[in-house]
């Protein structure tokens, strides 16, 4: 199972169905995201692709009958009428439509009716309705999906549709079990059931082997998105935030003009698919031996004594060029990582923060927590977290002093607000599970996070990297065919044993995180009969989630959606 190859074998399709000749792609917003993650521009271009268009922004374009379009949208309302509207007055000679996900008979017949000039080719469905960031990894770029104790109906309806196209494209039957205290997770999963019956003849067509498709909720763990992060793309992302492979470095002081925005995909910087797991230490060393490379060449390259010497130095020119650029971004990048890291105290922070979440020293931990805030050298977001992760260890700790951090925070360091606000908050957001499973708590849990702990320290050599993800024990227990029934029941196949499965697509309500990504890439190398594939609704920094949480904890009243009505569908499907 890869997603990126699943979406960039539709996107190979779209462009080849559509014969020679010169072509323009019309996307929209999600859509232009999606096709970005998996190709580079050169290489659109190299499919005749010349010509780039939202269909939100087409207003005032002109007309090329010449040009043939390629329509790449999500089927939604918006892009049901923004099409038509396309087809009403074609700009183009003629249209290859390709939707991203199931599309409603009705839009069909809306969109037959507005081509009037039977300019449409083709009209196909193909799922690449989701964000492929990784082989392993993908997401809906969700900020928030929940709102007070219930989905945002709207959110609700996106991960639905996201998780059908993810087991359409990688062509897999689910078979479904959910996080059993958590009725987020189970309103997805019935959703998500719904729709295979529904679209039965869709799946019939599918690997009749069935996957494990596992709905978690990141409630179940609130701890890993709040650690201070130590392998290269987490750290990247924690730090200075990656948005569709994109790093924004504008803030940098004398940053060049090519590097206020840099790429940082696994499939176009080879130096970064070898080295986004590689923690801090092993990075810098990386580095090191890119730069002595690329030094030699840019030596060898000063060196033109004859003809032979130009023609090999304009042949390797390109080549060059692309490894000039892959240090200069990787070596500003990892410069600013360190300078963030001094500034910020972030390995007193960190190893801090290891201690609380992997060892039971409550009144040592305290000491050194106060230790560090009375120093007033981190910044106050730092101290919120450490507090944060304090009170989600030891908050039914008789001795727990989370009052009177709370009050160090607002009376000595003068943190906001918002911040002693967003500490309840967090406390409440990981109180939300019915049982008593939260990582830390009752004394019969402490006992097997401790046995979980000396199991993870085992020839562990770095401090700093020291936590493991509960997600990461999740799926070991679901491959071994351990994951206890009735905390991750079956929906609606009681008769389906609980045995050891191949492949196992897990999705987490509220976002997953790069630690957990890493975590998954581990377990693929360590079962290699297992193929696991990982996604989230957000791929989450300690910034992004506690936007989730702010908005999580809020009364709302809860919303209803209606459900749309059985339609028969009898368009090309892919």
């Amino acid at each position: 199972m890869n997603v990126i190859t699943a979406v960039k074998n539709y996107i190979s399709m779209m462009t080849e169905d559509s014969g020679p000749g010169m072509k323009v792609l019309l996307m929209d917003k999600e859509t232009t995201s999606i096709v970005s993650m998996v190709y580079s521009q050169s290489e659109i271009l190299q499919r005749e692709i010349y010509l780039f268009e939202r269909i939100d922004m087409i207003a005032n374009s002109e007309t090329m009958k010449h040009l043939k379009c390629i329509v790449f949208l999500r089927p939604t309302r918006e892009n049901i009428t923004l099409l038509s509207r396309e087809l009403r007055s074609p700009r183009y000679g003629v249209y290859y439509i390709y939707m991203s996900n199931i599309i409603a008979k009705a839009d069909v017949k809306v969109l037959a009716e507005n081509d009037e000039q039977e300019v449409v080719r083709e009209l196909q469905e193909f799922y690449a309705d989701y964000l492929a960031v990784s082989p392993h990894l993908f997401s809906f770029n969700i900020p928030v999906c929940v709102q007070g104790n219930s989905w945002d109906p709207v959110q609700l309806q996106r991960c639905t549709q996201g998780l059908i196209a993810v087991l359409l494209s990688l062509e897999k039957v689910p078979v479904i079990r959910y996080q059993g205290f958590s009725e987020l997770a189970r309103r997805l999963a019935e959703r998500v059931n719904d729709v295979v019956h529904k679209e039965d003849r869709l799946f019939s067509l599918r690997n009749e082997v069935p996957t494990v498709l596992l709905i978690l909720d990141r409630r179940e763990d609130p701890i890993t998105p709040l650690l201070t992060q130590w392998t290269y793309q987490a750290m990247v992302h924690e730090l200075f935030t990656i948005n569709n492979n994109r790093v924004d470095l504008r803030h940098v002081e004398g940053i060049s003009k090519e590097l206020q925005e840099v790429l940082l995909s696994p499939l176009q910087d080879e130096f970064y698919a070898q080295n986004m797991f590689k923690n801090y230490g092993e990075i810098g060393q990386t580095i090191k031996g890119l730069m002595d490379e690329y030094q030699v060449k840019a030596k060898s390259h000063q060196k033109l004594e004859s003809i032979g010497d130009m023609k090999n130095f304009i042949e390797n020119y390109p080549q060059f060029k692309k490894m000039s650029g892959t240090v200069a971004k990787h070596v500003t990048i990892v410069g600013e990582l360190s300078n963030a890291v001094a500034k910020h105290h972030l390995l007193e922070v960190s190893e801090i923060e290891q201690q609380i979440t992997c060892q039971n020293q409550h009144a040592q931990q305290l000491q050194k927590i106060k230790t560090i805030l009375s120093a007033g050298k981190i910044r106050h977001e730092e101290a919120a977290k450490l507090v944060m992760l304090y009170a989600l260890r030891y908050g039914t700790h008789p001795n727990n002093h989370i009052n009177g951090l709370l009050t160090m925070l607002s009376n000595e360091l003068g943190v906001s607000q918002r911040w002693i606000q967003l500490i309840h908050k967090v406390i409440e957001y990981g109180s939300k599970q019915s049982h008593l499973n939260d990582n830390f708590g009752t004394q019969e849990a402490v006992i097997q996070i401790t046995k979980r702990i000396f199991k993870d320290l085992q020839g562990v050599e770095n401090i700093y990297t020291q936590h493991t993800p509960l997600l990461k024990e999740t799926v070991e227990d679901l491959l071994r065919g351990k994951l206890k029934e009735n905390n991750f029941p079956f929906l609606n196949s009681f008769d389906i044993p609980n045995t050891r499965p191949s492949d196992v697509i897990v999705f987490i309500v509220g976002g997953t995180t790069y630690e957990e990504s890493l975590a998954i890439h581990q377990l693929n190398c360590t079962f290699p009969n297992a193929r696991i594939i990982l996604g989230g609704s957000m791929i989450h920094n300690s910034t992004s989630f506690l936007k989730e949480v702010e908005s999580a904890i809020v009364d709302t009243s809860q919303s209803s959606s209606t459900s749309r009505s059985h339609i028969l569908r009898n368009i090309k499907r892919s």
